[in-house]
């Protein structure tokens, strides 16, 4: 599982991430101008290499700026400053970037292809983290973008992922190309394609299988069995947005639907910043409920139509 919030040096700060609040944000889909108004706020808090940016993924598509988010989360993670997992918008990126997949009337990525440097963006995106896994003010957790299968424990996240970043970024263009070239619904149960589906896509579970759709007759939602399961490690998500803020124990979904604003609601781009917790009695630790440490921008348009 790779990357950390925690114990590593910032390439060019050379600051301890330890030293640094971890920021954790959900899914921005290319709203540039509301990733801008948070880290304005972040560097206003925190100072400008106060904080660690951790994002659950979904970073292009759907918004205005999905060039401009890479390129803004690009320069910080250059930095040592930032930390991503990828979601199911990248990975459709990728697909229509290996003419696995036309691009569709709702896309709205074309500026990452169309510009000069579409093909390191490509690079820079298959080799990224499906999930990382480190501790939080002592607290191991995880991030994913949609979610874990309910039985895994930390060391099984992290196994899972790693066997899914070796096929997806280990090697050229054509070995992603392979990979993604599966169909997740029609793979293998446990096969790479089939893990990989689950963490990005998965919003509900039932014996054997996952969805990416919504509860529904013999489903129910992924984490509900987790919860079950009296895990020790925390995780942090997103892609739920009709969800929305998901705070339980153990658990926070941050996908607040900043790309859906005007469909009915009210979006916007959220971040969690988790203290330390007041005394060390284990799990859950930060994750402990209840928790008011979230900051919220308000989507400054209605994006999709």
């Amino acid at each position: 599982m790779s990357g950390s919030s925690r114990g590593r040096k910032g390439r060019r700060s050379g600051r301890s991430v330890d030293e640094r609040r971890p920021v954790f944000i959900g899914d921005v889909q290319g709203c540039d101008a509301e990733l801008d108004a948070l880290l304005s706020q972040l560097e206003n808090r925190f100072g400008r290499e106060g904080f660690v940016l951790h994002s659950v993924g979904d970073l292009v598509n759907r918004g205005p700026g999905s060039l401009r988010v890479l390129e803004r989360v690009h320069r910080l993670w250059d930095e040592g400053r930032a930390v991503i997992v990828l979601g199911n918008h990248e990975l459709h990126l990728l697909m229509v970037a290996l003419e696995l997949r036309a691009l569709g009337e709702r896309d709205t990525f074309g500026d990452v292809l169309d510009s000069s440097d579409w093909k390191s963006w490509v690079d820079w995106l298959r080799t990224r983290s499906i999930a990382i896994g480190a501790d939080l003010y002592g607290q191991p957790f995880v991030m994913v973008h949609a979610s874990v299968h309910p039985d895994w424990n930390f060391d099984q996240v992290a196994c899972e992922a790693a066997r899914i970043e070796r096929e997806l970024g280990g090697g050229d263009w054509e070995a992603t190309r392979c990979l993604l070239a599966q169909d997740p619904t029609e793979a293998e149960p446990d096969s790479v394609r089939d893990v990989l589906g689950r963490m990005v896509s998965a919003r509900s579970v039932k014996p054997g299988t996952w969805s990416s759709s919504v509860p529904n007759g013999e489903g129910v939602p992924w984490h509900e069995p987790w919860l079950k399961a009296e895990h020790d490690y925390g995780v942090v998500y997103g892609h739920w947005a009709l969800q929305g803020l998901h705070v339980a124990r153990g658990l926070r979904g941050l996908d607040t639907g900043c790309v859906h604003n005007g469909r009915g609601r009210s979006g916007c781009l959220t971040a969690w910043i988790p203290s330390p917790p007041e005394s060390d009695r284990g799990f859950p630790g930060c994750f402990e409920l209840p928790d008011d440490a979230f900051l919220k921008i308000p989507a400054q348009a209605r994006y999709i139509r």
